[in-house]
């Protein structure tokens, strides 16, 4: 109860320092350019014929929706924290009468109304090639927030993007952090469709959370899959969800065992 008081102005907060660092902001959107990237390979060789189910315009809808998704969802909270335990300033945050996590999520939470306005925009410049065919668009419609919303959650824990491995230390763990995120950017989506993966790699990809973080919500808008298949995956989905949250709270605990402060 007590976090659910602080949560607005935790928001407030949050967004004031959004729009304090409004340029960072701008420059991040601008260098998430992989998906524009993708598109303009994969329209060219469809421009000979269609790949599977993909033609050019499916690859427009595709790539334009991974972009908007991951525009609206991706979060640097793991990023931050990572920082704040190697400058030891956690424990500043340790000794607030409220969990660290929910003011990360709070800090998150506050860059959503922005980055909408910058999806929309996009969607609206972009028009048709992000709608799913009008004869889905009811069926998805009501299950593309939950499929959208599932990915923002489990984004902190599986999506190691550009500026996380730009803040990497230099050595081992920098390379354990390339590794992660190669292993992300291939099997979730981000840079083919995974219906165009070999089929031992697609079959795996599907098991695995990392779908679940976005190939499964770009389904979603762009209506890919019918009625059935949505709800089967968005309770995969919101199971990895679950179990990411318990697995998050664990480990946490264990590591306030182990934590001490330096430096800050």
């Amino acid at each position: 109860m007590h976090g659910l008081r602080a949560f607005p102005t935790l928001f407030r907060v949050g967004f004031a320092e959004m729009v304090a660092y409004r340029t960072e902001f701008l420059i991040w959107i601008l260098t998430t350019n992989m998906p524009l990237v993708m598109m303009g390979l994969w329209t060219a060789v469809a421009s000979e014929g269609p790949v599977g189910r993909f033609g050019k315009d499916r690859f427009v809808a595709y790539y334009l929706a991974t972009l908007i998704v991951r525009l609206l969802t991706s979060t640097w909270m793991v990023w931050e924290l990572t920082m704040e335990i190697r400058q030891g300033t956690l424990a500043a945050r340790l000794l607030r009468p409220l969990h660290p996590l929910l003011a990360y999520l709070a800090q998150h939470l506050a860059a959503v109304p922005l980055r909408a306005l910058i999806t929309l925009a996009a969607d609206a410049g972009t028009g048709a090639g992000v709608r799913a065919p009008a004869h889905r668009q009811r069926s998805a419609s009501s299950r593309r927030a939950p499929a959208v919303s599932g990915r923002g959650l489990a984004d902190p824990f599986l999506d190691d993007g550009d500026r996380r491995i730009a803040g990497a230390v230099r050595g081992q763990r920098h390379r354990r952090v390339r590794d992660l995120a190669g292993l992300h950017f291939l099997l979730s989506g981000y840079l083919i469709p995974l219906e165009l993966l070999p089929g031992w790699v697609a079959r795996i990809a599907n098991v695995l959370p990392f779908r679940y973080t976005l190939s499964f919500p770009v389904e979603t808008v762009i209506g890919l899959h019918p009625a059935g298949r949505l709800l089967h995956d968005l309770g995969i989905q919101w199971l990895y969800v679950v179990a990411l949250l318990v697995t998050t709270l664990a480990v946490w605990r264990a590591g306030m065992r182990r934590f001490v402060a330096f430096g800050g």
